[in-house]
């Protein structure tokens, strides 16, 4: 008789995340027009909830616009709650497009592979590579988050002779 576990490591999910975004150059506010997520989380056992955990992810994943970490010069954080910044609203939801491919895992009976950080991680960078697409014409290379409007609005001055 084997001793030997049955596979029971986890799955990865796999995702494509994209935006379409318009950025006022005169304000650095940046508009999502469109957000765009490909997600394969192996069987899909419930759509609807599904469909929601990653709303709900891309949501969180929006912060990329408007929360950051702040801190003095000795360390101690000027930003600790929802008083000192921004933070994502309903209201500001993007038109979101979603759509699930389905690959089956093997490492598991039901074929499922995680869900609950698909919507989460990758919406900073899609934000961000879509901002430094509608500025390219003026040489904007976005290189970190949050892309707030003072943020946005320094980068157009630096790429502006």
């Amino acid at each position: 008789m084997s001793t030997k576990p049955k596979n029971t490591r986890a799955a990865s999910a796999n995702r494509l995340q994209a935006a379409i975004v318009e950025v006022d150059r005169d304000t650095g506010v940046v508009s999502i027009e469109k957000f765009v997520v490909v997600h394969d989380c192996g069987r899909v056992i419930n759509p609807l909830l599904a469909d929601v955990q990653i709303a709900g992810g891309v949501m969180q994943g929006l912060g990329a616009l408007c929360e950051e970490m702040v801190h003095d010069p000795d360390g101690q954080v000027l930003s600790g709650s929802f008083m000192d910044y921004a933070m994502p609203r309903a209201d500001q939801a993007p038109p979101l497009v979603l759509d699930h491919i389905e690959n089956p895992s093997t490492r598991n009976p039901l074929g499922v592979k995680g869900l609950g950080e698909g919507g989460a991680i990758a919406p900073s960078a899609a934000i961000a590579n879509a901002v430094e697409d509608a500025l390219k014409p003026l040489g904007v290379i976005v290189h970190r988050a949050p892309l707030s409007p003072a943020r946005v609005r320094g980068l157009i001055a630096r790429a502006i002779p």
